[in-house]
């Protein structure tokens, strides 16, 4: 059994430092960070997943939305690997919805993000793509975008009282 990828953790210097531009898409580097990268996100309960997770300083994120116990309304979506990404808002509307990260485990917190966004990237075969993200989707874009330039959703917060446990977080969703 492949042993999976240590996810950074809060307090790791690697998780506020700048990802470099992937510059050879097909390098065996590359793949083998990808490969890594989707073998952890199978094996957790995360959407989503940044290269610098994996302390790997690589402008690289996965999207991987589906039902999980973390997740359960999020959306059935097969993982897009997203090289060099970038995004542009076309709604000014920001919504603020609960957020929680493989690399902050036990933490939930309101974070308002853009609701509707056109994210550019290079898929694995350095092809130029785009792709419009609402909702769900985008939060989750925006959340491993972030990563990219070092920071983690606590950053985003309005306000400390927005944090809490994933414990009161849970009996906030049962209610």
């Amino acid at each position: 059994m492949k042993k999976v990828c240590e996810i950074a953790q809060l307090g790791n210097p690697v998780l506020r430092q700048q990802a470099v531009q992937v510059e050879a898409f097909d390098s065996n580097g590359i793949i083998r960070i990808v490969r890594n990268m989707l073998h952890a996100l199978s094996e957790s309960s995360g959407v989503g997943l940044a290269a610098p997770q994996i302390s790997e300083l690589v402008r690289i994120v996965i999207i991987a939305s589906r039902p999980t116990k973390r997740y359960p309304l999020a959306p059935e979506m097969e993982p897009v690997v997203m090289m060099n990404p970038n995004f542009e808002v076309i709604s000014e509307l920001m919504k603020t919805d609960w957020e929680g990260c493989l690399s902050i485990p036990g933490i939930r917190a309101l974070v308002p993000r853009y609701e509707k966004i056109k994210i550019s990237y290079y898929n694995q075969q350095g092809i130029k793509q785009e792709l419009v993200a609402d909702s769900f989707i985008a939060r989750i874009f925006q959340h491993e975008y972030d990563h990219l330039n070092g920071l983690v959703y606590l950053d985003r917060v309005v306000s400390n009282k927005d944090i809490v446990s994933e414990t009161e977080f849970q009996k906030l969703m049962d209610q």
